[in-house]
């Protein structure tokens, strides 16, 4: 899926937290990060549910 840019957004974030003297910023964001990919795995280990069309016109 289209998460990858979550990934990249957190590892820049925490690389610029480390580089700053911002540690505990880099550790949260080293925790979104590992929190994003359970979600993600998640996610995509979901069945894709697809609602029902409806009947009739669609104008």
């Amino acid at each position: 899926m289209g998460y990858d840019w979550i990934f990249d957004v957190l590892e820049d974030l925490k690389s610029f937290a480390e580089a700053n003297g911002l540690p505990a910023l880099a550790a949260k964001a080293d925790e979104a990060w590992q929190v994003a990919a359970q979600e993600v795995a998640a996610l995509e280990q979901a069945p894709v549910v697809v609602p029902p069309r409806r009947s009739g016109s669609t104008h």
